[in-house]
């Protein structure tokens, strides 16, 4: 009787710690489905444990692995996934190997997995998209810029902008609740050093973010106008602008398709002839990552470069990196260099990594740093200034007195003439535009072609300024040399 007991308790435990064992699988399951990966992946870590050939345990362990920021761990499993043809396996592969910079692999994977869907006549064009990034990648990563990192520090998001420390010469950055009063209307605004030109994000009614551009007008800004398609990509976000003092060169960040992952940094500039945006050229590497990466700004005045990037950050974080502005780009060699000491230094695992030499620049920055985090300013910039005019990252000119070339002097003197001529134009704009507003029909009728004429007139003067300011630097500089 005893015997028959034990049997029946044994037999009834075991059958309890099967059903246990099948609602926890089918709990983690669930958790797997909801996007839960943290609840659900020690349950299949259990699982993939005790049955290591498994093709399913091993892909959703090694999903759960990836999507909890653990993508080194995943690649085993999810390569087993893949040699027991398990579905989606090469899928989440080929994304666990973009996300470690390994995009020769990634290659190889998504266009076998693209083959195997086209067999099977399936879409390929969220393996296609995934594909196009891996190329990015690869190409990204074989021009890593040899880029100085002298800090970094992590603030909560929320605190972006206002955590960067810009000298007056490099404008301001705000945010758009801060800036204009309207909380979730936009992203950040940036205000050149003459406070007469501004380039915003503003939110639009697909709820995505495009750029605008907006000019002062006595003391109110004109109505703002949306940078070019090439900017603001349909269907993307387009935000955190910033213009050099060259009022030519637009760094933004945008989620397009030219992104590595999330927001990634680009530049543009200005083409006069043509009064558009020459076509936007990725950054790159370390700037840019799978991660989201944006608010790249250039102080030239203390020659110190911002970026903020939320890689390896947790939610709400992100990581700001201040660098040395390089005068010409200049990259790792890509054939000679280990390829794991090139990933850390794309990655900027270690800012100290980045540093070369005898360490004079990177001392020198770091007290430029210090300055501009204690808000301090030198005489320089305590002095009055009759204006401020950039020629180049090293020289910033505040009085005719300072230019050396006396044809640049001069042109100097045509430039201000015309900036001040290209001003008054746009408050005569301006006036027309509040009539026009304020006009019946038949008024508005009369008002419409002298607006476009004086639009069009604008758009021209405004295009010979930026060749005037260009011949300025260009003189001066042909005196430097």
């Amino acid at each position: 009787m005893n015997k028959i007991f034990r049997l029946f308790f044994l037999l009834t435990f075991a059958l309890g710690n099967t059903v246990a064992s099948a609602q926890t699988l089918a709990q983690a399951k669930s958790w797997y489905g909801e996007g839960d990966y943290e609840k659900a992946k020690p349950v299949f870590a259990r699982y993939v444990k005790s049955y290591p050939n498994n093709g399913n345990y091993n892909l959703w362990y090694g999903v759960c692995c990836l999507r909890t920021g653990h993508a080194d761990e995943a690649v085993a499993y999810l390569e087993k996934a893949v040699k027991r043809r398990t579905p989606s396996g090469q899928l989440y592969l080929g994304q666990t190997n973009n996300e470690l910079y390994r995009y020769e692999e990634a290659i190889k994977t998504f266009e076998a997995y693209i083959a195997d869907l086209a067999k099977r006549k399936r879409s390929t064009a969220e393996a296609d998209s995934l594909l196009a990034i891996s190329r990015l990648g690869l190409r990204l990563l074989r021009g890593v810029e040899e880029v100085q990192v002298i800090d970094s520090f992590v603030v909560d998001k929320q605190a972006l902008p206002g955590a960067y420390r810009l000298s007056p010469e490099s404008g301001t950055l705000s945010g758009y609740e801060d800036y204009f009063g309207q909380k979730g209307k936009g992203g950040t605004v940036y205000e050149n050093e003459l406070g007469n030109r501004m380039y915003y994000s503003a939110l639009q009614a697909d709820s995505t973010l495009q750029i605008f551009a907006s000019n002062k007008l006595l003391d109110k800004w004109g109505q703002g106008k949306a940078l070019p398609e090439n900017i603001n990509e349909r269907g993307a976000n387009a935000n955190y602008p910033y213009m050099l003092s060259d009022g030519m060169t637009l760094y933004y960040a945008s989620d397009g398709k030219e992104s590595l992952g999330g927001y990634d940094i680009f530049v543009t500039r200005y083409n006069t002839n043509t009064d558009t945006y020459l076509t936007p050229e990725n950054v790159g590497m370390p700037f840019n990552s799978p991660y989201n990466d944006y608010l790249y700004a250039i102080d030239e005045f203390n020659h110190l470069g911002w970026f903020a990037s939320d890689r390896y950050q947790p939610e709400g974080k992100v990581c700001i990196y201040i660098f040395i502005p390089n005068a010409s780009k200049q990259v790792y060699d890509y054939e000679s260099m280990e390829r794991d000491q090139l990933v850390s230094l794309a990655r900027l695992d270690s800012i100290a990594a980045t540093w070369r030499g005898d360490m004079q620049d990177v001392a020198a920055a770091k007290e430029r740093l210090q300055v501009a985090m204690q808000g301090q300013q030198d005489a320089k910039q305590q002095r009055h200034y009759d204006f401020t005019f950039v020629i180049d990252d090293t020289h910033t000119y505040h009085s005719l007195d300072d230019f050396r070339s006396t044809e640049a002097r001069e042109s100097y003197r045509q430039y201000a003439q015309s900036e001040e001529n290209l001003r008054k134009q746009y408050e005569k704009l301006d006036a027309l535009r509040e009539q026009y507003l304020a006009a019946d029909p038949s008024g508005k009728a009369d008002l419409t072609p002298a607006i476009l004429d004086l639009e069009q007139l604008t758009r021209r003067l405004d295009a010979e300024v930026r060749k005037a300011a260009i011949e300025v630097r260009r003189l001066e500089k042909q005196h430097q040399l």
